[in-house]
């Protein structure tokens, strides 16, 4: 199943549509897409895997593959990194992302399959589907949901799952 996300701010659920945070660079065109930018990037990706904090819930029901985070985990950002785009241990010699945080944002993190096969050096890393912050506050290019849609859409998730990221209005008032 292709989950739906519009420029405007509107996901579609299996059961209806709720609203999500972008990049605060707005949605980047297929091809646009640069490291740092902001930018949340058009196109389909699939759901790659799913990061919670064991600490914070239990695992969800999902049928995505699962990891279990620890405060040892980071993500690549560095382009000239061989890691790039890959998790990788924290603290990293190169620019990573800590993905243990103090806030509740990655509390649970589903990895999208954006410049991940092949990697492409400076076109975008740690593209994810998290949680939203309460005021759905602009994201540095993922998508975020309230953990009770995320939840919602993890339930029924697989690897088949894919979420198609549209740089037009969705239309929905």
């Amino acid at each position: 199943m292709n989950f739906e996300v519009y420029a405007d701010g509107v996901f579609f659920l299996r059961e209806g549509h709720a609203r999500c945070a972008l990049g605060r660079g707005g949605v980047a065109a297929m091809g646009e897409k640069r490291e740092g930018d902001g930018a949340t990037p058009a196109g389909l990706w699939p759901l790659r895997r799913l990061y919670y904090r064991p600490d914070r819930m239990t695992k969800p029901d999902t049928k995505l593959p699962v990891v279990a985070l620890t405060p040892a985990d980071g993500w690549c950002d560095a382009p000239g990194d061989p890691a790039y785009n890959r998790p990788v241990p924290w603290p990293h010699a190169a620019s990573a992302e800590h993905l243990w945080r103090e806030d509740h944002v990655y509390d649970l993190i589903v990895v999208l399959g954006y410049n991940d096969a092949p990697v492409r050096p400076g076109l975008g890393s740690a593209i994810f589907l998290h949680l939203a912050r309460a005021d759905y506050s602009p994201t540095d290019g993922c998508v975020a949901l309230r953990q009770a849609d995320l939840l919602s859409l993890l339930a029924g998730a697989s690897t088949w799952d894919a979420l198609c990221i549209h740089a037009s209005p969705s239309g929905v008032v």
